[in-house]
């Protein structure tokens, strides 16, 4: 069962549901114990065929998080849910799911799996307690990339022993090459959360600085701001929000760029490699284990909107070099980021902890 505590479709959950809705290729039938006050994301989770444990509107704020975590309600319905459906493996993601899900699995006298979709809450002097706390009691962790298992290796080392990397994969059928139509101007996507961390402010900059149409896919709050920002640098910008499918919005770029902060891998990244789209992004966190500067795309060093702009230009100035990057940027994924790899890693966890004594 997979315990979710989350307000955001983002990547973890998106990657849940490629997860989940595969008994075969991961040789587990899978369940979802849900909080969250979206009920958006709970009709996300319902359409993608899964069973869903919801327990109801709740709230998203600090207190909701503490009295979550740590009374004795929450852990209550999920330990007894636990029970009732028989699990045999609990599995927690986000950070909001980790003391709630551990206090229940260790409740229930179960094995729990714990996938580390990022590493900021080892940092977050507000969240470092309660996630470390977790991770202490937890019998298997997932890293989704080698910079996240370098990350709690360094900050937890008494978990990495338990620690395997399960790169985060994409089913390359749907996310399959879509031509662009000839003619039309250069154009540079971002497919995110606009939140703080994924700083489009800088795509945005660079987009006004090397003079090129700018499409951005995806919502949150940092929209208003970037925005305003779009209307005082005069960028040719559009802001679509978010989108079910956003494969036709890709398919109308010629990059995808991505300037995320310790970014741990970047399953957006991999679907526009997977669509032969090359990618421009910042080299840190787990990019550049997935874009090979030169080869699939373009990796800047510096985090400045001017890097960023002149990325651009290398990428717009050559159209030859950006038809090769796509061919090899496909067969990246096809090799090495494939989701029947990703499932089949995840079958060998979850049988693994049903054997353990």
């Amino acid at each position: 069962m997979h315990v979710v505590v989350a307000g955001d479709i983002g990547g973890a959950e998106r990657l849940l549901v490629d997860l989940a809705s595969r008994p075969d290729a991961t040789r587990a039938s899978h369940s979802i114990a849900l909080v969250t006050p979206n009920r958006a994301l709970a009709a996300y989770f319902a359409s993608a065929g899964l069973t869903v444990y919801d327990r109801g509107p709740s709230r998203d704020d600090p207190l909701a998080y503490l009295l979550r975590s740590l009374g004795p309600r929450d852990v209550g319905w999920l330990a007894g849910l636990l029970h009732e459906q028989k699990i045999d493996v609990v599995h927690t993601h986000t950070f909001a799911s980790h003391v709630i899900g551990t206090r229940a699995a260790q409740r229930a006298g179960l094995p729990q799996l714990r996938t580390e979709h990022h590493v900021m809450h080892y940092f977050d002097p507000s969240c470092s307690p309660f996630t470390r706390w977790a991770a202490a009691r937890t019998e298997r962790v997932v890293a989704v990339s080698e910079y996240v298992r370098s990350i709690v290796s360094r900050t937890a080392p008494a978990v990495a022993a338990r620690t395997a990397v399960v790169r985060n994969g994409v089913d390359t059928s749907y996310w399959s090459p879509r031509p662009r139509g000839a003619g039309q101007p250069f154009r540079v996507g971002v497919v995110c959360r606009l939140t703080g961390w994924k700083r489009v402010h800088l795509a945005v900059e660079a987009a006004a600085l090397a003079g090129v149409d700018l499409l951005v896919v995806g919502d949150g709050e940092e929209r208003a701001r970037l925005e305003s920002l779009v209307r005082r640098r005069h960028a040719n910008a559009h802001f679509v929000g978010h989108v079910s499918d956003p494969r036709p919005l890709i398919a109308d770029c010629d990059v995808i760029l991505s300037a995320a902060d310790r970014e741990p891998l970047g399953l957006s990244v991999l679907e526009a490699l997977a669509m032969e789209r090359p990618v421009i992004a910042f080299a840190g966190g787990g990019i550049p284990e997935i874009v090979k500067d030169g080869v699939t795309g373009w990796l800047v060093e510096q985090a400045s909107a001017a890097s960023f702009a002149a990325a651009i230009d290398r990428a717009r100035s050559d159209p030859r070099r950006r038809i090769e990057m796509a061919a090899e940027a496909r067969r990246f994924v096809v090799r090495e980021a494939h989701l029947d790899a990703m499932c089949a890693g995840y079958a060998v966890q979850y049988q693994d902890l049903r054997r353990a004594p």
